[in-house]
């Protein structure tokens, strides 16, 4: 059976840097398989980080430099994708698509008004435009705006990986991400596509990393391993206003971002004489336990849960994991690499996938977790200039019968 190299590109709301995969894909629908070929992360420069958190900011974002920003992270892209094809050993014209989820700037799920018309609206950066000129290889991006046009939410878009990953004949397995914003994917034994439930939970990485971007103006970017929060306290009335917010408690489908997600939405800044360390151990406080609420009103409702499969970056937060295992007791908890999978890798492995859906004119999202009124294909398709063999051969299998 023919199989077909991908590259994945991703950068989250962490705006860390751009996480690149290579993967191939094979099968038939549902059943795909999926291999990692190679991976590698790409940390953005401090530059480009700073204009990025400008950029998604009410307060400091500018048209110009947004215009200029999603040129440049194109640029980073298209070099992103083609220092990994040369790691892996392969020539551009091996590689038949690129999957680029762009850099979120700003989310807005919710319908409201402008200029009499309701409307939900995303946006991410990253041209696709130069990723395809720059490489030679068609680019597919732009995922969201497609699911939103169908009534979804635009996210989240990897339960379909997570399913492909993590699918068990007789065990219920729950998928937590925790990326900059928390979501899971539950996937009930002998599930089908259409038997998932996924949505976001709340804040993941993103408040602890606001928190410490704002303490050490800058100089630091996130909370190594947790050290920092383990060194604080939780304030218990403080992660019980949290609690109380209003997204955490609404019915899925949902999807957010930090965009409601941020310290001075939730009063947490300016500090008003609160501890650095108690703030950070009660943002990442508010993680676990909204993820916990969540999964205890939203899931358990559905059935009981066998296990729980953790991955993203905030595997790496030792606070937060272990948190979170004590709130979810007595289900055993796991982190992706102990079934194999990349935690840093599996989201770029997922805007592979969907690239590959996408060409092969088959739809990604799942309206069970969007709360689409239907499937669509995703994205936008930028040809690249060079016909390579494998988009060559991958064009040839879409003429075959089934």
């Amino acid at each position: 059976m023919a199989k077909y190299k991908v590259i994945g590109l991703m950068s989250g709301t962490s705006a860390d840097g751009i996480d690149a995969a290579v993967v191939e894909i094979w099968g038939k629908e549902p059943a795909f398989k999926i291999k990692l070929l190679d991976f590698e992360s790409y940390p953005y420069s401090h530059e480009v980080r700073r204009e990025i958190a400008q950029a998604c900011s009410a307060r400091t974002g500018r048209l110009d430099k947004i215009c200029q920003l999603n040129f440049l992270l194109g640029e980073l892209f298209a070099s992103a994708a083609l220092m990994l094809a040369n790691k892996a050993g392969l020539e551009p014209g091996e590689v038949a698509l690129i999957g680029s989820h762009g850099q979120t700037i700003h989310h807005l799920p919710t319908p409201s008004l402008l200029a009499g018309i309701e409307t939900s609206s995303s946006l991410q950066l990253g041209e696709p435009s130069i990723i395809a000129q720059r490489t030679g290889i068609t680019t597919i991006a732009d995922f969201r705006p497609r699911d939103m046009a169908a009534g979804g939410c635009g996210a989240p878009l990897a339960p379909y990986f997570h399913y492909l990953a993590f699918r068990h004949r007789r065990r219920n397995r729950l998928v937590i991400n925790l990326g900059g914003i928390a979501n899971i994917t539950y996937i009930p034994a002998r599930a089908s596509l259409d038997d998932l439930a996924a949505f976001d939970t709340g804040p993941g990485n993103c408040l602890i990393d606001e928190l410490v971007r704002e303490f050490t103006s800058g100089q630091e970017w996130y909370d190594d391993g947790g050290l920092m929060a383990m060194a604080g306290e939780v304030n218990e009335s403080l992660l019980d206003r949290l609690m109380r917010d209003p997204f955490v408690r609404h019915n899925p489908p949902k999807s957010t971002g930090p965009e409601h997600f941020n310290l001075r939405r939730l009063r947490l800044w300016p500090p008003k004489g609160r501890n650095f360390e108690d703030l950070l151990a009660t943002a990442t406080a508010f993680t676990a336990h909204a993820l916990a609420y969540n999964i205890r009103t939203f899931v358990l409702s559905k059935g009981p849960l066998d296990e729980v499969i953790i991955g993203g970056g905030g595997v790496h937060n030792k606070m937060l994991l272990t948190e979170l295992k004590l709130l979810l007791a007595p289900v055993p908890t796991h982190t992706f690499e102990e079934f194999g999978f990349s935690s840093r890798a599996a989201e770029a492995q997922a805007f592979a996938l969907l690239a590959y859906l996408t060409f092969m004119g088959k739809g990604g999202n799942l309206p069970r977790a969007t709360g689409a009124r239907e499937r669509v294909v995703l994205g936008k398709i930028v040809p690249g200039q060079r016909t390579s063999r494998a988009l060559l051969e991958l064009v040839n299998s879409r003429r075959q019968p089934g």
